[in-house]
């Protein structure tokens, strides 16, 4: 079968980081991380398990930073490769194990991808696990299948990148036939940005501040509106379809950028006083703040511009800020929370609330591409401000 499969090479890591978001205009096999290749498709691991044909696939940012090398090294002992990419994922069932027979070939699915305890087999389970907090599970390099975070950075279970992977059951969610298939795919970054949402728990009366309007914060807006807060929302889109999407969405208020400090600051209630070196100081200022992009600048600034006792939630794969000045944190007693994935109950929800408000979503998903077009896929992906794309997808079958 055909897929795009991550290379674990120190020469192609080391020339994909040097070349960057330049990757995509001078990309030859030899030197990139990634590579369309005919692999053979992955045994079931267990009789639990499923095999199942993308239909669309997503690009996600972790995506991006994983080709482009530019991402934290963070997760490299915590993933198995050659892996194949690809966690944004609906498709349908072409085979199922014995003990997954509440499936039928030719359901469609989607799927939510961490890989946790009850997945992997793993006894006694993780304490994470064993709280519920699957998604957080502590034992992701042990099991029936090699180590990774999710499916699309594990060797044993293929990607959405692909023309088949395998999932375990507890993976899969039926899709409501009522819901598109371009909807459909988002449920997985949709699922992450209600979980964020969530976590910061906005009153109606609050401000809120969404830094980047890709996809996570566009989705991070829908979720506060679809779940019926009237929250003051100020969001920051760089480029006109973002600011065009922020606003229907549901955005009280779009800027394209954090510059000039002082005229964002007076609209979002905080004062700035100038500091001897560096940027100024904040007092006051929006309620929550959630930073989709999590950059060193957005970082610093969401903290300034936050009120004492307010949330900052860093929401979707950051950046390796170095320049983040913390005092904020310390001083305004700030309630500092990262935002990884979610949970089933959640992924759940999402797709219900998808399910219920679909033409406020689609619009989100660009072109999409064939499996031998990724060259072009990633360069769309990789350049939003010039494709117009907010999601760019995979499209591999029907």
């Amino acid at each position: 079968m055909e897929a795009i499969r991550y290379i674990k090479s120190v020469r192609r890591y080391l020339t994909a980081r040097w070349l960057g978001r330049r990757w995509p205009r001078v990309y030859t096999s030899p030197l990139g991380v990634v590579e369309l290749a005919h692999i053979p498709e992955q045994p079931l691991p267990s009789p639990e398990w499923v095999r199942v044909r993308p239909t669309l696939s997503g690009i996600c940012g972790s995506d991006l930073a994983t080709v482009t090398a530019q991402g934290s090294a963070y997760f490299s002992p915590l993933s198995s490769a050659p892996f194949v990419l690809g966690h944004e994922v609906v498709g349908r069932v072409v085979e199922t194990g014995s003990q997954a027979t509440e499936f039928r070939a030719g359901e469609r699915v989607i799927l939510e991808p961490p890989l946790h305890c009850r997945i992997r087999g793993n006894q006694p389970a993780c304490r994470q696990c064993q709280a519920g907090r699957r998604a957080l599970c502590e034992k992701i390099t042990e099991g029936a299948v090699s180590a990774g975070i999710q499916t699309g950075f594990c060797r044993d279970t293929g990607g959405g990148w692909s023309e088949s992977f395998v999932a375990h059951r507890l993976q899969l969610h039926r899709a409501p036939e009522s819901l598109s298939d371009e909807v459909a795919v988002l449920a997985e970054p949709f699922s992450c940005c209600l979980h964020a949402v969530r976590k910061a728990a906005p009153e109606n009366s609050s401000r809120v501040l969404v830094i980047g309007c890709g996809a996570m914060g566009l989705l991070t807006i829908a979720a506060l509106r679809l779940l019926g807060l009237s929250s003051h929302i100020t969001a920051v889109a760089r480029y006109p379809h973002q600011q065009r999407e922020a606003h229907i969405q549901g955005s009280d208020q779009v800027t394209e950028s954090l510059e000039p400090l002082e005229r964002l600051a007076a609209d979002l209630g905080a004062r700035l006083f100038p500091a001897e070196i560096g940027r100024p100081t904040g007092l006051g200022g929006v309620d929550a703040c959630f930073d989709c992009v999590g950059s060193e600048l957005t970082i610093d600034i969401a903290l300034r511009l936050t009120r004492a006792g307010g949330r900052v939630v860093l929401v979707g794969m950051p950046a390796i800020p170095r320049g983040v000045d913390w005092t904020a944190i310390w001083h305004k007693e700030l309630i500092v929370e990262g935002s990884y994935t979610s949970s089933p109950e959640t992924f759940r929800e999402a797709i219900e609330l998808a399910n219920r408000n679909p033409s406020r979503l689609e619009s989100l998903v660009g072109e999409a591409y064939d499996l031998g077009e990724f060259r072009q896929a990633i360069q769309c992906a990789l350049h939003t401000g010039r494709s117009g794309t907010v999601k760019t997808v995979f499209r591999i079958g029907n």
